[in-house]
């Protein structure tokens, strides 16, 4: 399943359904910008980047050396300050040379270095305790890629820590200048990768207690937030991910108990495993709270809990508060940022037809959005922060199914 996803995933591909394309232009004389919707929260958004090194741990793509991870912390900020990069700067470059290919466009054509984000870079943090969500991309999905979801979830008062997972993604911008490239071993790697992942999450949250403690993991002691630590509530810890990013998070909630809940977006929790029921996340379940979200047309039907065997297994084996959410019209990438930005093109360009349904599929896009901006929070504020809504879990929002 994942080999589809990983090969539009390294080339770039972003879609969403077709719109009227009132914009249309042939030759441009600038880069189409990028724009993704604002957060709707009432806070401000800071952010920073951490570069951890994990001496303990060899590489498992690159064998003698410690394993090292760039990380960007998202949360509530006082006030706003310049905006930070959207992605990298050498990432953004790797990103765009793919993302030209999957689009058939000329290099250059949209803006991918000199995009923003939403969030301040280095804006001051506003005090208070704030519980801990981390997020993990797709196999080979830069971090920066799922900006609405987690700017989102800051602005509401959340401290979000997005996880780039060195030599699997595409390109990964640390200090100095440094781009480390994706390096993947010849032989199979489905239970490499996920263990990795595994241990990358792991080694962020025994970072983020060193933070929490008032010192800097930071690997070239760069500044950071003043007070940055003491927002962390690390007895309030979620965790979601799309696609492997899911599979991290749900394997991250059933095996450490630091995790207190955790979303699944769109994967097989059986990946590496010639029988699902052989992974341990799936042979365990858990008695925490999860939500699973799905596509509508992902292998040989809709990706939920009577139809992917992972899933029903998964369901089967845990007790506790579940839910089960489908994007009938969406796919595999309609989680992600893409669902903003291939509107935003087709204003502009061309977008191929055959990546639209691949990968987008024809859901309206400002019903998925608010869906995700929606359910992702709802969840978190309920099993985070006791703050449950049971409406909306029983009357699903347009372009969304929940699955009993």
């Amino acid at each position: 399943m994942l080999t589809r996803r990983l090969l539009l995933a390294s080339a770039g591909a972003t879609l969403l359904t077709p719109l009227t394309q009132t914009a249309q232009a042939t030759t441009r004389s600038s880069p189409i910008p990028i724009r993704i919707p604002r957060p709707t929260g009432p806070f401000p958004i800071g952010t920073t980047e951490l570069h951890l090194v994990d001496h303990g741990r060899d590489d498992p793509y690159v064998p003698g050396r410690a394993r090292e991870l760039m990380i960007s912390i998202w949360y509530p900020a006082s006030r706003s300050a310049a905006p930070a990069p959207y992605l990298q700067p050498l990432t953004a470059q790797v990103y765009g040379e793919g993302a030209a290919a999957a689009l058939e466009q000329p290099l250059g054509t949209i803006d991918w270095t000199g995009a923003k984000s939403h969030a301040g870079l280095l804006a001051p943090v506003l005090p208070g305790r704030r519980p801990v969500v981390l997020f993990s991309p797709g196999f080979g999905v830069p971090r920066g890629l799922a900006s609405i979801t987690v700017s989102e979830l800051a602005s509401r008062g959340y401290v979000v820590v997005t996880v780039d997972h060195t030599y699997e993604v595409a390109g990964v911008d640390f200090p100095g200048g440094r781009l480390e490239v994706q390096t993947l071993p010849t032989t199979p790697y489905a239970l490499l990768a996920r263990d990795a992942r595994y241990g990358d999450l792991r080694f962020v949250l025994d970072s983020l207690a060193v933070l929490a403690r008032g010192e800097n993991p930071d690997a070239e002691q760069r500044r950071l937030p003043e007070g940055l630590g003491t927002l962390l509530d690390l007895d309030r810890i979620g965790a979601y991910g799309h696609s492997a990013g899911g599979i991290t998070s749900l394997d991250l909630l059933v095996a450490d108990p630091r995790v207190r809940a955790g979303i699944n977006i769109d994967a097989e929790l059986g990946y590496g495993y010639d029988d699902p029921a052989e992974a341990p996340t799936v042979a365990r379940g858990t008695d925490r709270p999860f939500l699973l979200m799905g596509s509508g047309d992902t292998g040989p039907g809709p990706h939920n809990h009577h139809v992917e065997p992972s899933w029903g297994l998964f369901w089967q084996h845990s007790a506790g508060w579940k839910r089960d959410l489908n994007l009938p019209n969406g796919q595999h990438y309609s989680f992600v940022d893409y669902e903003a930005l291939i509107p935003w093109f087709q204003r502009f360009i061309t977008v191929p037809p055959e990546l639209i349904a691949n990968t987008i599929g024809t859901a309206d896009p400002g019903r998925v959005l608010r869906a995700m901006g929606t359910y992702i929070p709802a969840f978190f504020d309920q099993h985070l922060r006791q703050r449950p809504r049971p409406a909306r879990w029983r009357h699903a929002l347009p372009e969304t199914a929940f699955v009993p």
